[in-house]
């Protein structure tokens, strides 16, 4: 763990090892709030990075990790998960439920474990790109390392229609 990362990316290096995820953050010299930005980056496929976005479920914080190239339709989340409304959180939900800044939300470190989902169309991609804490911070981790350290569960998060 280096101690030159940026406080919030300390937490979820520490989070990271304790559920034996291998990858090491790795700090960008520029901004990778959008996935766009940390694909060029990294120099991968948009797809390949893991986008953490908080939602509201019913009143209860959501972490839903989907690929870059998509986005969530709540409506059809909602139904997926038999709940009633998904709206997108304000950037003070996101701080409060995950203790990051929109732009830098990591899969875990948050001060208690959040709800997941995990984009299943992640599962095509062998490395998978993820925030770690702060807007120039990223991990890479398979698809399998992502569903084991948010404890989270499978899903499609677009429509197909």
């Amino acid at each position: 763990m280096s101690p030159s990362l940026p406080v919030r990316s300390l937490a979820v290096a520490e989070a990271l090892a304790a559920a034996g995820v291998a990858g090491e953050i790795v700090v960008l010299p520029d901004s990778a709030r959008t996935a766009a930005e940390a694909a060029a980056a990294l120099g991968c496929e948009v797809g390949a990075i893991a986008n953490s976005l908080v939602f509201s479920c019913d009143g209860e914080p959501l972490l839903v990790m989907t690929s870059g190239a998509h986005r969530v339709d709540t409506a059809f989340l909602a139904g997926q998960l038999g709940a009633v409304e998904i709206t997108r959180a304000s950037a003070a939900q996101v701080r409060e439920a995950t203790g990051q800044a929109i732009g830098g939300v990591a899969p875990t470190g948050h001060p208690v474990p959040l709800r997941t989902v995990v984009d299943t169309a992640l599962r095509q991609y062998e490395v998978l790109w993820a925030a770690a804490g702060h807007p120039h911070t990223v991990v890479p981790m398979t698809y399998e390392e992502l569903l084991r350290v948010t404890g989270g569960v499978q899903s499609t998060v677009v429509s197909t229609d």
